[in-house]
């Protein structure tokens, strides 16, 4: 998530139950941070283990889908309202019913029967204008596929939105020089299609139903990235020659704590793959005012020196849309700065898929790496110099360690896949003059795969052609039923014990009222 944060402590596992606060302790982000992770993956791991992989509740269960074909215009899919859960993640398709406004009193004196009346909202998404997915008819890689069959598909992921995307996040009571409070996490849905032919159907087994849901099985087991990574810090060879800001040995030797993130940027082999970092975690952002050609207008430049825009600074020209396609542009370059006008000017004019709607919020994203400048590090063995740009991300070099600043390097496994918007967070701290990482006994860093993005997946129809699809969602029924109905027998044995148990209370009661008896009581008698 690019979110302002300290660090993630969440280690499933480790079988944390639950955070237990501390009176007279300081109160860290990363502590509230855990609970709610606690919580959600004990909640998705019931409903996972409930309903297993995929599947709605029955009378409920969204996403089924009809095919529309188009005639002379593009086919669509209309996608029912309802919930679907994909290994634990409620996914909800229902439309929300736009609201009602106040009318106007001066026309509703005048009457104005003639007057346009607004068209009536669809009550279902379809495949074109489904929230999450952005879908462009003028790209042909964003249309049905026109050969028939192929197979409808839901992804499922989460990403975070900060108050740069969502404004009403923003507290505007506490004034436009502070800065936001909280992110937030979002369940992101897609709907789409996979040709027919990139799936491997074995005739052999099951019902074509069955043959269809295990050839996406293997599909999506082939969608995951095999990357791992590894970091640590290493004690520069120019430390002797720094002022004394931190401890002479040690191997961090940046001035405050930092949480580092290092993102894929293009996915793919690591011929192909590049990567992008920021000391900050990606969560410093600028909202877009206005665009003229290179020049941008921003709402602010910064609330200070750290988290500001200088000249020589590469950043992302994102807006909503482009998060949820996950499909990355190059990365720019500022070449000026405009104080007073809050502009800068980039190093080439953004992509026109990005930022010329303000209702997706377009904003600038900062990253760190400067490619072509010298990054210094240890003299280790199997160090290797500053990583190549391309596109001002960095290229991938595995099986070698890469400095990124200040003493912290990162380490790519040889042999892996990856994919754009997966990264890996290493928090660096002073106190220790070091990097926050997992290491063995022999205190050699671990290899791990990415912190996220955790990409989730489920079938929902195999599409034969117009008018004809396959259902391939499940569906389950709710746990609790009707209270069976008693027989005879039970019936007479309950009326018996009812009795019972009455008569022992009258035969108590009655014990309990009679006096007692002459000279029953040795207390107060002569011997």
């Amino acid at each position: 998530m690019h979110a302002d944060i300290s660090r993630t402590t969440f280690r499933p596992e480790r079988h944390y139950s639950a955070v237990i606060a501390q009176q007279g302790r300081v109160q860290v982000d990363a502590d509230a941070n855990e609970q709610a992770a606690i919580q959600l993956h004990q909640a998705r791991t019931i409903a996972a283990d409930l309903i297993g992989q995929h599947g709605g509740p029955r009378g409920a269960t969204g996403f089924a889908l009809d095919f529309v074909g188009g005639g002379r215009e593009l086919d669509d899919l209309s996608i029912a309202g309802g919930r679907y859960y994909v290994d634990g993640i409620l996914v909800d398709a229902t439309r929300p019913a736009p609201g009602v406004p106040v009318e106007d009193d001066a026309a509703a004196k005048d009457g104005d029967e003639d007057a346009p009346q607004a068209p009536k909202p669809p009550a279902t998404w379809t495949y074109w204008d489904q929230p999450d997915a952005f879908r462009d008819p003028e790209r042909p890689g964003d249309r049905l596929p026109t050969h028939f069959p192929y197979l409808a598909y839901l992804k499922v992921w989460e990403r975070s939105v900060s108050a740069a995307e969502d404004p009403l996040l923003r507290e505007v009571a506490l004034g436009s020089a502070l800065p936001d409070t909280a992110a937030r996490l979002k369940v992101v849905w897609q709907v789409l299609p996979l040709p027919g032919e990139r799936l491997e159907l074995d005739s052999a087994d099951g019902t074509p139903q069955e043959q269809v849901r295990a050839a996406f099985s293997r599909w999506v087991a082939a969608q995951a990235p095999t990357a791992r990574l590894a970091a640590r810090s290493r004690r520069p060879d120019h430390a002797d020659e720094d002022p004394c800001l931190v401890r002479p040995d040690a191997r961090y030797r940046g001035p405050e704590n930092q949480m580092y993130r290092v993102e894929i940027h293009s996915g793919g082999a690591a011929k192909d793959a590049t990567f992008k970092w920021s000391r900050e975690n990606g969560s410093v952002t600028f909202p877009v005012d206005g665009l003229d050609g290179t020049w941008v207008e921003l709402a602010s430049l910064g609330s200070d020196d750290k988290l500001d825009l200088n000249v020589g600074d590469l950043v992302e020209f994102a807006d909503t849309a482009y998060l949820s396609r996950g499909e990355p542009l190059p990365l720019l370059r500022v070449e000026e700065v405009d104080l007073p006008g809050r502009r800068v000017r980039l190093s080439a004019e953004p992509d026109p898929a990005v930022g010329r709607r303000p209702e997706l919020h377009p904003f600038l994203r900062r990253w760190d790496h400067r490619p072509g400048t010298r990054h210094q590090g240890g003299s280790a063995h199997g160090k290797r110099g500053a990583p190549q740009p391309r596109d001002g991300a960095l290229r991938v070099d595995e099986g070698g360690w890469l400095p990124l600043e200040d003493g912290v390097h990162v380490y790519f496994e040889p042999g892996g896949t990856y994919r754009s918007g997966d990264f890996w967070a290493v928090p660096a701290r002073v106190a220790t003059g070091d990097v926050e990482w997992p290491t063995d006994a022999a205190r050699r860093p671990l290899l791990r795969a990415p912190s996220g993005v955790q990409v989730h997946y489920a079938p929902l129809a195999w599409v034969l052609g117009e008018g004809s699809a396959a259902d391939l969602r499940l569906t389950f029924a709710p746990l609790a039923g009707a209270m069976p109905a008693a027989n005879a027998a039970e019936l007479a044995a309950e009326e018996l014990a009812e009795q019972e148990a009455v008569g022992a209370e009258l035969a108590a009661a009655q014990e309990a009222a009679q006096p007692p008896a002459e000279g029953g009581s040795a207390e107060g008698t002569e011997n």
